[in-house]
């Protein structure tokens, strides 16, 4: 495992630890050793990050209300937010699945991904204690939060899309404009976006831009990839 500590820039002192945060709940029931998983680890990452995250962003906003700091929260630690962090530092790579979990595509799966890099934070916690995971954690959200000094309200919902398609296979999802109405000083937009073959959503905009960010957001509203036979 030494080349995820290279890419987090942290050694494990207890290598138990990470091989328990890396080992897939798929892996340890086809091994017959149903309490070596991660889910125990995830869990206490889960409420290690929620506490770094939280005192983070209450020290950067303290004019912000409960609600705003809430709705922070949730877009560092989303799971669209998780996995992405996860695929940054190539975690996928060094997850240990079940040979069935494997064979389905697990590996890029979002939910496995998140649930990967929450184990490894509890483990980090479990390994060297508060000030350590603190220290790793910013390190590694520090553009994420450090972009909510200039835009702490702004989404981007083609962006969100392609995190949350891009954790499962790794094409893009793409944009056509599908029509135009209205006289020239109103013109209206409808674009649709597609993945993998399948329109997902269309949506209408003043913009072609507009219009594709509208798409977007109706594909996350209406999530037609996870439905079966996708």
């Amino acid at each position: 495992m030494q080349p995820l500590e290279s890419r987090i820039h942290y050694k494990f002192r207890n290598s138990l630890l990470l091989a328990e945060a890396l080992t897939h709940p798929s892996l340890a029931y086809e091994s017959q050793r149903p309490h070596f998983d991660n889910q125990r680890m995830e869990f206490l990452g889960d409420a290690v990050l929620q506490l770094i995250v939280t005192e983070e962003l209450f020290r950067m906003f303290p004019d912000f209300t409960e609600g705003r700091l809430t709705k922070l929260r949730s877009r560092v630690v989303s799971r669209r937010a998780l996995a992405r962090f996860a695929m940054a530092i190539q975690l996928g790579d060094y997850v240990l699945l079940g040979k069935g979990e494997e064979a389905t595509g697990g590996r890029r799966r979002l939910s496995t991904l998140a649930d990967a890099f929450e184990a490894l934070i509890g483990a980090v916690y479990l390994d060297s204690g508060p000030d350590k995971v603190r220290e790793l954690v910013l390190r590694l959200f520090e553009a994420e939060i450090g972009s909510m000094v200039t835009s702490p309200e702004e989404r981007n919902p083609k962006g969100e899309l392609q995190e949350c398609l891009q954790a499962i296979h790794p094409e893009a999802p793409s944009y056509r404009i599908i029509g135009e109405s209205g006289p020239d000083h109103r013109r209206v937009f409808q674009a649709e976006v597609s993945w993998r073959g399948k329109v997902l959503a269309t949506g209408k905009g003043k913009s072609k831009k507009e219009a594709e960010a509208r798409a977007a957001a109706e594909a996350l509203r209406n999530r037609e990839w996870e439905r079966p036979g996708a």
